[in-house]
């Protein structure tokens, strides 16, 4: 090999090594600017008290306060509150599973991490009674999914007599608005396949979309879906697979998902329903 050539080798060998370190350096830099963000979510003690119009709800004969309060600071009361809640909501869903995921809830339900808004009814004096039993709440924290920051919400559980007036949607615009005051970069959130009310909720009500991280888009098969709403174009790239929503009828006992070779998905209550996309035609 001549010298020039032993040269050049020599050249483009050391630029590859600092193209990789720099690589590395802008990676580890990436994770530790997200890390800070999440750091600095994870420390507002009030969240509330960034969206004061949000402390009460009054609207379709309901009237209520909302409160927040994190995982580790729980009161007995407040800690028999939720499980019984989630017991109401979660143990037809989950079925025999229910025991299992019942101790799981119970171990996240106090972590350091978790968040909690609360909804209580209020007194005559449209004021907090905090020893009413609570007849809502929201379970989030702030993590990372494919290296972005996102606020996960965990539960969003509402007692079943106050369903279907308007405090759920209320609830996650908060969530939205908390998440985006927090630089957060999407809203991802976990639902049971058989939850059918819960993904009526979040996918035509909410205008929610699968998850690029979803069971069934990455091709597993599980017993819940993971949706998310990204809040820019990045995060829609690296987040989201958008769905076309096709005679979606939740009376049905089930639901179909389908992915097609172009990430399309389509969703329907049954196969007779399904209005595939022209690259899933035979």
């Amino acid at each position: 090999m001549e010298p020039e050539e032993v040269l050049n080798t020599a050249s483009s060998t050391s630029n590859y090594a600092n193209t990789r370190k720099m690589n590395r350096k802008e990676i580890l830099e990436t994770k530790r600017a997200i890390n800070q963000i999440i750091k600095s979510a994870s420390a507002v003690k009030d969240h509330l008290s960034l969206f004061p119009s949000f402390r009460s709800y009054s609207r379709n004969g309901l009237s209520l306060c909302l409160e927040t309060e994190r995982g580790d600071k729980l009161t007995s009361h407040l800690k028999k509150c939720i499980q019984a809640l989630l017991k109401e909501n979660m143990e037809g869903p989950y079925g025999s599973e229910w025991p299992t995921e019942e101790k799981v809830k119970r171990k996240e339900m106090v972590s350091p991490d978790a968040r909690y808004i609360f909804v209580h009814s209020a007194n005559t004096n449209e004021m907090l009674d905090r020893n009413a039993p609570i007849i809502g709440f929201v379970h989030y924290r702030f993590t990372m999914e494919e290296e972005m920051p996102v606020l996960y919400v965990y539960e969003l559980q509402i007692e079943r007599c106050i369903q279907g007036k308007g405090i759920g949607k209320f609830l996650m615009q908060l969530i939205e608005l908390i998440a985006k005051k927090s630089r957060m970069s999407a809203v991802v959130l976990t639902v049971q396949k058989t939850n059918l009310l819960a993904l009526n909720f979040y996918l035509t009500k909410l205008r929610y979309n699968l998850s690029s991280i979803s069971p069934s888009v990455i091709g597993v098969e599980k017993s819940y879906e993971i949706l998310c709403r990204a809040f820019d174009h990045e995060a829609k790239a690296k987040l989201e697979v958008h769905i076309v929503l096709s005679n979606f009828q939740f009376k049905k006992l089930f639901f179909l998902i389908i992915v097609c070779n172009h990430h399309n998905i389509y969703l329907a209550s049954n196969i007779s329903h399904l209005h595939a996309c022209g690259c899933c035609e035979s």
